[in-house]
């Protein structure tokens, strides 16, 4: 069957997910087109993808720094500039932080679907953005593992949804005694037992704040009212998340830990890839699926962002910016590891929120959470 050729701007090219994104691209030339590239500091991974893929025009701040051949200055545009371009129909939101939120929400009313990775623009603003979608009849399409896995689990059948089921593999401290969780380095957190991702992400899910997240997401992505999602410890990180139906049927979706099964899944929607990335699920070489049930103990700040996620208005923003500095603040050895969770409880202890808040007040409470947080940890 002829498919139509997509052309793509990929928002966060240099990163894992972007990066992956590319390899997508490469595999299947005759279905994607890159017409737009935007990256942060990573001038040298970027000057690599713009010989390799010639984009129309790009985003990065640092563009003096690129050593390419012709006059870059004349590509570069803002990331929104990209994410409305008008030879883009798939806008790849694949950076971290919260950089993406007004692009993202400015591809949309230019009626371009999007691939979303980036969780904090779902986090600061899901019924925003999911309204926002709806209205533009654009597609808002995951493409982080679990969210995936319930977006093809109700494919063809979203009613009648009972429980969402999302399986996080419990992090590299699973099995760690918790007295010695106060001595976890930034090394130890990015020993991801299953998944290879960026740092932050990686902190995020030695705490749980990622699955946390993930729940934030599937709420808004899904429709799901808070007490019907729940989160399981599936080691194996094979079953990437379940639907149970009203008649007591489950259905979940299996695959060997790969991001390019959910960008492959967005990027073709509403067809499939053609072929499989890697080597598929096979049972006869599985000899067990392993279930356990989330420790609060072990991982505090999972009920800590849904408390805070639940009171809606720009609590979410708070709670994404103060993670944010807290997992910085990790990872430059500033904190201890079990001092994340406490942190961020006390920095956003005074979060003024507003109700219904546009997208500059969700960005000014990240940034004052973000904030807040840098000046609790300034004197470590």
């Amino acid at each position: 069957m002829n498919r139509r050729k997509k052309n793509l701007s990929i928002l966060g090219s240099t990163g894992s997910v972007g990066a992956q994104t590319l390899e997508v691209v490469r595999s299947y030339p005759e279905d994607f087109d890159v017409v737009c590239l935007g990256a942060n500091k990573n001038t040298q991974v970027l000057e690599e993808q713009i010989l390799e893929f010639q984009p129309q025009a790009i985003s990065c701040d640092y563009y003096k720094e690129l050593n390419t051949n012709g006059e870059i200055s004349e590509k570069v545009m803002s990331l929104s500039d990209i994410a409305t371009h008008e030879r883009v129909d798939t806008v790849v939101v694949a950076t971290s932080g919260n950089i993406a939120l007004i692009p993202t929400f400015e591809a949309i009313k230019k009626g371009k679907n999007i691939a979303i990775a980036n969780k904090e623009t779902i986090i600061m603003a899901g019924e925003q953005l999911i309204s926002l979608a709806e209205s533009n009849s654009v597609h808002l399409m995951p493409i982080d593992s679990e969210p995936s896995a319930i977006w093809q689990c109700l494919r063809g059948e979203d009613s009648n949804v009972s429980k969402l089921i999302i399986t996080a593999s419990g992090g590299p401290f699973r099995n760690t005694p918790l007295g010695s969780l106060s001595d976890a380095t930034p090394s130890d957190a990015l020993k991801h037992p299953t998944w290879k991702m960026g740092p932050k992400i990686s902190v995020d899910s030695a705490t749980m704040m990622n699955k946390a997240f993930e729940v934030i997401e599937a709420k808004w992505l899904f429709n799901v009212p808070w007490e019907n999602i729940e989160v399981i410890v599936h080691p194996e990180s094979i079953i990437h998340s379940m639907v149970e139906f009203s008649d007591g049927s489950t259905k979940a979706q299996l695959s060997y830990p790969n991001m390019r099964i959910p960008i492959e899944h967005a990027l073709f929607f509403p067809a499939r890839a053609p072929k499989p990335p890697t080597t598929p699920f096979d049972p006869k070489k599985t000899r067990s699926l392993n279930f356990e049930i989330l420790d609060q103990d072990r991982y505090p700040c999972f009920e800590i962002a849904l408390k805070i996620a639940k009171r809606g208005g720009t609590w979410p923003s708070a709670l994404s910016g103060a993670d944010e500095a807290a997992v910085e603040a990790f990872l430059d050895s500033r904190i201890k590891f079990t001092e994340i969770h406490t942190l961020i409880e006390q920095a956003i202890q005074d979060h003024e929120s507003i109700i219904n808040p546009t997208t500059t007040e969700m960005l000014e409470a990240f940034q004052w959470a973000y904030e807040r947080v840098s000046e609790l940890t300034s004197g470590k």
